[in-house]
């Protein structure tokens, strides 16, 4: 647990201040020589003051360098107990809004959210989107074998989804071509959901003409995929080429670490939901999650709401824990309460 501010004297509380934000700026180890201009002490009396801080857990000096870096309970302590966050200067501000505009799709919009947070944070910016279910245009069956086929979902949006599915064996592949027809002529355009309900209503009423055993299992398959879909995050990330950057080349396994875990789409997604409780701008700083304790990475993250006022999605960045914090903690806010405006 990180120790309260107040246990800091105040010239503790003032070089581990300088050291923090120069840490921030620069990304490197901080000597006492480099902050003796900054501060009307000795270098050797600041040495000393680093030594104690070291001691309490906030300051760390890595490999053999005599300068030092905060550790993640000293970043959690600057953040909570001496930043000072300012709002997002008129330029940030008219960037983002130029970006979250009503004429474009929702998930447009989202989009160029993310890719906006990206370009002025440095970072990567990540989208948790609302839950949409997939919409149908097409559902074809190519037979594999007597006991398997594999089906072709096709949603309006372009995607395409294959799944193999298990046949008794009074199914024929005429049959579930017959379902196929029947799907695309009659089902095109409702969700997954609707779709399944319809094909359900027309088993029961008989109305068409259609296999009654292959017509069942398609419904099941609907309902199943439904589901699905409706757990799946829809998670939006823009912008990892920023998390290269000219300082990398000596922290190319860090680097590595984090853009494989921006590839566990579901990993980010449950922890961006994590946010979503939230009255403002959550940080998760380094090794305080799990997820991003091998990479030294923090995420900035806030909720944005729908038109009745509840939590729909989760807007932020994620990049190394020397983010600028003080700048892109407002920026994520701004972003998150700019959608909202959208979403209303």
């Amino acid at each position: 647990m990180t120790q309260p501010i107040g246990e800091l004297t105040d010239r503790m509380r003032d070089i581990f201040g300088l050291v923090v934000e120069a840490y921030l700026e620069r990304g490197q180890p901080i000597g006492s020589k480099a902050l003796a201009g900054s501060i009307s002490l000795s270098p050797a009396s600041i040495r000393g003051v680093m030594q104690e801080l070291e001691e309490r857990g906030l300051l760390t000096h890595p490999h053999t360098s005599a300068g030092r870096i905060p550790t993640d309970s000293g970043l959690r302590l600057f953040v909570d107990g001496i930043m000072q966050a300012a709002a997002p200067d008129p330029h940030e501000r008219r960037q983002i809004e130029r970006q979250i505009v009503r004429d474009q799709p929702i998930e447009d919009a989202l989009a160029a959210a993310s890719a906006a947070l990206s370009g002025l944070s440095q970072a990567a910016g990540v989208v948790l989107a609302p839950k949409r279910e997939l919409t149908l245009k097409q559902l074809n069956f190519v037979p594999l074998s007597d006991t398997r086929a594999l089906a072709v979902l096709v949603g309006a949006d372009g995607s395409v989804e294959n799944r193999v599915i298990t046949l008794d064996g009074a199914i024929s592949a005429a049959a579930l071509n017959e379902v196929s027809n029947f799907i695309n002529a009659r089902l095109s355009g409702l969700t997954l959901a609707e779709a399944q309900l319809r094909l359900r209503a027309e088993i029961r009423e008989r109305k068409e003409a259609i296999d009654l055993a292959a017509a069942e299992l398609v419904a099941s398959g609907l309902a199943a995929w439904s589901q699905d879909h409706a757990r799946r995050p829809v998670l939006i990330v823009r912008g990892q080429a920023n998390l290269i950057d000219p300082n990398a080349a000596a922290d190319l396994e860090r680097v590595r670490s984090l853009l494989d875990e921006l590839e566990e789409a579901q990993e980010i997604a449950h922890l961006l939901d994590s946010a979503r409780d939230a009255p403002g701008c959550r940080i998760f700083i380094g090794s305080e999650n799990r997820m991003f304790a091998l990479s030294g990475s923090s995420v900035i993250a806030a909720p944005y709401r729908g038109s009745l006022g509840e939590v729909v999605g989760v807007v932020g960045v994620i990049g190394p824990t020397r983010l600028n914090y003080a700048r892109v903690v407002p920026m994520v806010d701004f972003t998150a309460k700019a959608l909202t405006r959208l979403m209303a």
